[in-house]
This record gives structure tokens, sequence and C-alpha cells, in this order.
């Protein structure tokens, strides 16, 4: 493992232009293309092609399109679905647990950039791990931001911007994403 790609995973600044990096970017959006082209009765295919790409996953259901910038810091839980145009940005690690279910359009971000403008600039970046409990729902056009934590049983209510943790048995709405139900 590079140094840069061990950075990345840690949530430490790192460089993406490392050459392990790119190589290994490179791979999961030729895997991504072929996932996204194929035809909708090739499901064992995209099984394939799915259990090569993420770093996890067991029976997850995810429908084209789907884009993701590694693949293998991604960890689905049992009975995973992903609905249209789901987004996963993982120099981190993304972890969902099981019988979670996203709405179409939902982006979920572990990929960040310094604050202070002159390291911004530098060109390294960062990412912060997300994880997400069991029995989640996400809206559609939900974002989920860098380190946040979502608690089981959470609903978290379409177009809502998660900047925070979410504890467990709750609904989630807004801009930014608060509390306005306990399950």
């Amino acid at each position: 493992m590079s140094e840069e790609k061990r950075k990345m995973i840690a949530g430490e600044l790192y460089r993406p232009g490392d050459e392990t990096l790119q190589r290994e970017s490179h791979k999961a959006r030729q895997l991504l293309h072929r996932y996204n082209q194929s035809s909708p009765d090739e499901q064992a295919y995209r099984d394939e092609i799915l259990a090569e790409l993420l770093g996890q996953s067991e029976g997850a259901y995810i429908e084209p399109t789907f884009r993701c910038d590694y693949g293998y810091n991604i960890y689905l839980g049992k009975n995973f679905y992903a609905n249209f145009e789901c987004v996963m940005l993982d120099p981190c690690p993304i972890r969902i647990g099981d019988n979670c279910m996203l709405a179409p359009g939902v982006h979920i971000y572990t990929a960040t950039h310094p604050l202070d403008a002159e390291t911004r600039n530098s060109g390294v970046e960062l990412g912060k791990p997300v994880t997400i409990g069991n029995k989640v729902w996400i809206g559609g056009r939900a974002v989920i931001n860098p380190g946040v934590t979502i608690g089981d049983n959470v609903v978290v209510g379409s177009g809502s911007v998660v900047t925070k943790d979410i504890p467990a048995n709750c609904v989630v709405v807004g801009n930014p994403a608060r509390i306005i139900k306990m399950l």
C-alpha cells in the first residue's frame, strides 16, 4: 500500500495524484462504466462487478447509475438497496448496516478539503469516514456529509443535508437536517 493511500484511508491529508491512487481510481471508473452500461437482465454480471469493486457487499442491489471514487472503502450490509443515481465518494470508509435503503439521487461524501485556502490550494485532500446503522432509509436527493454517523432505525427526509451525527430511532429533515420526530 502506498503511503498516500494509507494516509487517505486514515483520514489524513494526502495527495490524490499518487500513482497508486490514480491507477485504483481508473480501475473503479472502468468497472463503473461496465456496471452502468449493463442491461437490466444482466444481474449476475452486475453482481460480479460489485463484488470486484466494493470492499464488502452481501447481496447489495444498486440501480445504475452508480458512482464512487475507489469502491474498496464501501462496506454494505445485508439487504442493501440503492435507487438510481447514487454517489458515494469514498476516500475514507463508508460503512452501511443491514436492511438499509437509499432513494434516488442520494449522495454520501467522505471526501473533503482543508478549510485553510493555502493548504487547500496546495492540492492535498482528506476524508472523514461515514457510518450508517441498520434499518436506515434515506430519502431522495439527501446528502450525507463527511464524518457523519447515523444511528439505527433512522429516516432521513428527501432533500435533507446531514451535517452532524444523528442518534438512533428518529426522523430528520431539512438543511441542515434536524430531528422532527423520535420513533
